[in-house]
């Protein structure tokens, strides 16, 4: 989206998507607004939160919770995800997503791609999602504020904050023998892109999850995220991105 010469908005850009992106990639929950159908008031709750293949939101929930008869009843709902940190919480990057949710249907492909994922990023559920009464829900993105800091005000489209093309579901088709292949014989090259090219902390970091445009890890409850230096053209690419991303880290 662009801005009127008179707006506070600033003109977003190449920066403003991808921290928008590494906001939504990297975190582990959010503040999940919905319409509450017996009073009409906003109803706010903090859910645990994964992301689809192509960047969108996926949430767990139970059917026994306050907010999923809301979702359900009137789908529009809205997503605040960023870690406030040390000192002012106002200083730190945060995006709002202004979204409707879909139920995904327990058995159907998207439903195991996104349960898939949700238990990669956060292998705790797995005690839980099992259950009956617990449902995953994807936040399809029409549009986003993102707030990177005082002054850094950007609004985005959905076109900013989802990834398309062929090239995102092939991936997700291959992704788990990926991910499985580096975690068990590739640690330390996880370990060294980490660190060397994405800046990540000295810690014992696995992969998470990948899509064309880079991949998540994680350590404990520490998430970050390595960018690729181009998005993927094809599944196919993934393996040699990989290699000369390990052997620059390596060299630094």
């Amino acid at each position: 989206m662009t801005k009127d010469s008179k707006d506070v908005i600033r003109e977003t850009d190449a920066q403003a998507i991808r921290l928008a992106h590494q906001l939504v990639r990297t975190a582990r929950s959010g503040s999940l607004a919905v319409l509450d159908p017996s009073t009409g008031y906003p109803l706010a709750s903090r859910v645990g939160v994964a992301t689809d293949a192509d960047g969108a939101p996926l949430i767990l929930v139970s059917q026994l919770s306050a907010h999923t008869p809301a979702i359900t009843a009137d789908p529009r709902c809205s997503l605040l995800l960023g870690q406030p940190g040390k000192g002012d919480p106002l200083a730190h990057p945060r995006v709002t997503l202004v979204c409707r949710a879909e139920r995904l249907e327990p058995g159907s492909p998207a439903d195991t791609r996104a349960r898939r994922r949700y238990l990669n990023r956060n292998p705790k559920a797995g005690l839980y999602i099992g259950l009956g009464d617990f449902v995953i829900f994807r936040l399809e993105p029409e549009r986003a504020s993102l707030n990177g800091g005082f002054g850094k005000a950007y609004l985005l489209d959905r076109d900013d904050l989802l990834l398309t093309g062929p090239a995102v579901d092939a991936l997700a088709e291959a992704e788990q023998d990926a991910l499985d292949h580096m975690n068990a014989d590739h640690l330390d090259a996880i370990d060294a892109i980490a660190r060397h090219l994405a800046g990540a902390a000295d810690a014992d970091w696995r992969m998470t999850g990948i899509d064309v445009e880079g991949f998540d890890i994680a350590a404990g409850d520490d998430i970050d995220r390595v960018f690729f230096p181009e998005p993927l053209a094809n599944a196919g690419a993934l393996r040699s991105v990989l290699v000369d991303l390990a052997r620059n880290a390596r060299g630094q």
